[in-house]
């Protein structure tokens, strides 16, 4: 690689690793796992940086690895472990400035109780922000797909998390 695609590859890394990586915890529910998915990512990324159309093309590719390597972790015989379940006693709300990190807590568990396609669908959709044509672009599905996905993904969510509320004291 050139000293100066280099660069701008070091750049782009630099820039986007934060935002990878909080994707990939979203998807998966574990920073350990998320740094590595991210870091994968980034080497899918850095390998075909010469064929990477620049723009919104790079992000799209960079969200695409980062979503094929949770994927990936997931289907692991060694990564098959499940969190608690979602209505454990152990997932009641904090009381002050401790509320928030446990509101966040539920949302990333309910997250992990998704199928993986939902998980992403409403990650990148929602989190990451992403149009339904780039979401679709990045899973390599249909716009129906994503729509459909994104739905039932929301719809699951909303039970999960009012379950969480009414078994709160």
């Amino acid at each position: 690689m050139r000293r100066r695609d280099e660069d701008e590859f070091t750049e782009f890394a630099a820039v986007t690793m934060p935002r990878l990586r909080r994707t990939a915890y979203l998807m998966c529910g574990d920073w350990h796992r998320a740094e590595d998915a991210a870091q994968d990512a980034l080497v899918s990324v850095y390998r075909r940086w010469n064929r990477i159309e620049r723009g919104d093309g790079l992000l799209g590719y960079a969200h695409r690895c980062v979503v094929n390597a949770v994927l990936t972790q997931a289907r692991r015989p060694w990564r098959r472990e499940r969190l608690d379940n979602i209505t454990d006693e152990s997932t009641a709300p904090l009381p002050d400035a401790a509320a928030a990190v446990d509101d966040r807590l539920l949302v990333v568990r309910a997250l992990a109780a998704l199928p993986p396609s939902q998980r992403a669908c409403v990650v990148l959709r929602h989190y990451a922000d992403l149009s339904l044509e780039q979401t679709a672009e990045v899973l390599g599905v249909g716009i129906g797909g994503v729509k459909s996905q994104t739905s039932r993904g929301l719809a699951r969510l909303r039970e999960l998390l009012d379950q969480t509320v009414r078994s709160t004291p």
